[in-house]
């Protein structure tokens, strides 16, 4: 299953030269690092542009925040280098490295708890430089621990319940503590991808319809009986019935978009992020570019979202053929986490949902996303690197 479903959403990059002289695509990792490179520098563009009235209004200069996300993606340099250097893949696919990086995680959760709430929730621990959000490391370690799971235990995944009910004992105490902080979005990423491993991992398909059907009636049920959540939902079907209300920040998003049209206003001449739009320069950020940019502008950072997706796949597809499941896995989920941040944020942005709390991969301000999306990267990259290195001996390990 595994093999055909991913051969099929990477096909395209198998494009080799031929008799007719067709250039090949270029290298997943090249399209991977051109891709980033290409959304970090937009993603600085932006922020400046977005965040120049949020912080003249709290007395900071005016590209503070520009320097902050340079900072992060600083950061986030280092710590990918250092993973990518001198973390062997082998090391993350041991269960005691699992287990003692979900037994952080999950530490972290409940010191989260503790913390001193931001916009009404408590998902971050301040750490002086940054706010860490520690739902973003748990996307990270829950992708590993599963990719191992579904090898380990692959004939209780593909027979019967017990490969399900096994991981519903980790996801269900990380559900708990997310549902506490509250952060349903990154909650809903994560299950997402959980269940998208195991189905490329061979699980019956009457275990998604059944499990399918208990989330959702769980789902619904934390819709309506949480009255934020709630409100919510019902904004945005009718997203300019109460636009000075519940409804303020999702019309104030569509209002940019409107305005951009197809090549935009013209940068920094968005009229919104003047402190009409709330978070412009984070979970709206794309809104903003619309304004600004217009559709060409929203389209180039959806068009390289899709590449970094795209080239994910096919470092996943390349591993699988080599039958490194442990590493075509991983990569698989870290391909399924930037597709389901990217869809929720842009349908959020463009009123297709409700609005949450997620960030758009590699491009709007936060620190968290930015440290662990290029972890992610480096991991990828490792994956490209060695998986043609790894003999067929040893490959059961990966």
């Amino acid at each position: 299953m595994a093999l055909s479903f991913l051969s099929r959403i990477s096909q395209p990059s198998q494009s080799t030269t031929g008799s007719g002289g067709m250039l090949s695509l270029p290298s997943a990792r090249a399209t991977l690092l051109a891709s980033v490179g290409c959304m970090l520098v937009l993603s600085l563009l932006m922020v400046a542009s977005a965040s120049i009235p949020f912080a003249l209004s709290r007395g900071m200069t005016e590209l503070d925040f520009f320097y902050r996300q340079l900072l992060y993606m600083g950061i986030g340099f280092v710590v990918a280098a250092i993973a990518y250097f001198l973390v062997p893949l082998r090391i993350l696919y041991q269960t005691t490295t699992q287990f003692v990086l979900l037994g952080i995680t999950g530490l972290l959760l409940v010191a989260t708890l503790f913390g001193t709430p931001i916009n009404g929730s408590k998902r971050w621990l301040d750490l002086g430089f940054l706010n860490f959000q520690v739902a973003e490391l748990a996307k990270l370690a829950v992708i590993i621990f599963v990719a191992d799971f579904v090898v380990r235990r692959s004939f209780e995944v593909r027979n019967g319940w017990d490969g399900f009910l096994r991981i519903s004992l980790v996801i269900g105490l990380l559900t708990i503590l997310l549902l506490l902080q509250p952060d349903f979005g990154s909650l809903v990423v994560i299950v997402g991808t959980v269940f998208a491993i195991f189905y490329i991992a061979g699980a019956p398909y009457k275990q998604f319809i059944a499990l399918g059907a208990v989330v959702g009636a769980l789902a619904v049920m934390a819709i309506v009986f949480v009255q934020y959540r709630l409100t919510r939902a019902l904004s945005f079907i009718d997203p300019f019935d109460d636009i000075q209300d519940t409804d303020y920040q999702l019309a104030r998003s569509l209002i940019a978009f409107g305005r951009g049209e197809f090549t935009g206003v013209g940068y920094g001449e968005s009229v919104q992020k003047l402190s009409h739009l709330p978070e412009a320069h984070t979970d709206f950020l794309l809104a903003i570019t619309g304004e600004e940019l217009g559709f060409v502008g929203v389209a180039m950072v959806l068009l390289l979202e899709t590449l970094i997706i795209g080239s994910a796949m096919r470092i996943s597809y390349n591993a699988l053929k080599r039958r490194q499941m442990r590493m075509s896995y991983t990569a698989f989920g870290i391909g399924i986490i930037f597709i389901a941040q990217t869809v929720i944020n842009a349908a959020m942005n463009m009123g297709a949902m409700p609005t949450k709390g997620l960030t758009m991969p590699f491009f709007s301000y936060g620190g968290s996303s930015m440290l662990i999306s290029l972890i992610m990267v480096a991991i990828l990259l490792k994956i490209y690197k060695e998986s043609p290195e790894i003999g067929k001996s040893q490959c059961r390990y990966y």
